[in-house]
């Protein structure tokens, strides 16, 4: 059975959706089954309409499915992302999050694999804050946290060693180096789920 990989993001301008698919790609390079999903658009329409942006991004339609419940029960591992918002995650995400609670009672998100990625716009916005503010969730779910680590050299330059991260100054998309580090931290978050659902089925 290959291991099965979920990557859930919030992208208010579409930077963290681009990390996302990043993401998607080095876990796929594995073999393991992976699903893209996002969450829900709540913001005001006219908190939208400041940000050229956002709006756009929001105009251009859906991009990728809703994430359900569901998804999470069947993912053995999981990457979660989020643009930073004051140091944290994105109450858009944080709303999915928070209605996973039936599914920690009853033990069904204890020993995934979990790992995070975030954007920001400024340097010192609060990248690592909000990575390890995601994870917080995760060690509540008693799920195993892989961080993305210095595991490559090309990870010294590019990489956060709590996860995938990259700071859109001016509005810039992300850059070849990032798209690399989150690709890396894709394989890293499957084979690592892998050697874990192996572990427990005793293979």
């Amino acid at each position: 059975m290959s291991t099965r990989i979920l990557v859930v993001y919030y992208s208010a301008t579409g930077n963290t959706a681009q990390l996302a698919s990043a993401l998607v790609d080095g876990a796929r390079e594995t073999g393991a089954q992976v699903r893209l999903r996002t969450v829900a658009e709540t913001a005001p329409a006219a908190a939208i309409a400041t940000n050229p942006r956002w709006q756009a991004y929001v105009d251009s339609g859906s991009h990728t499915e809703l994430a359900t419940l569901e998804d999470l029960e069947w993912a053995d591992g999981l990457a979660v992302g989020s643009p930073t918002r004051f140091g944290g995650p994105a109450a858009q995400l944080k709303s999915f999050l928070d209605t996973t609670g039936g599914l920690w009672a009853n033990g069904k998100l204890a020993n995934k694999v979990a790992t995070s990625f975030t954007t920001a716009s400024t340097a010192h916005g609060g990248l690592e804050s909000t990575l390890l503010a995601i994870n917080n969730i995760f060690y509540h779910w008693g799920a195993i946290v892989v961080p993305l680590g210095y595991a490559e050299p090309h990870l010294l330059e590019s990489g956060n060693p709590y996860g995938g991260s990259f700071v859109s100054r001016k509005s810039a998309q992300p850059d070849k180096k990032t798209l690399e580090a989150l690709r890396i931290q894709g394989t890293r978050l499957a084979t690592i789920t892998g050697y874990v659902a192996a572990g427990m089925h005793g293979a």
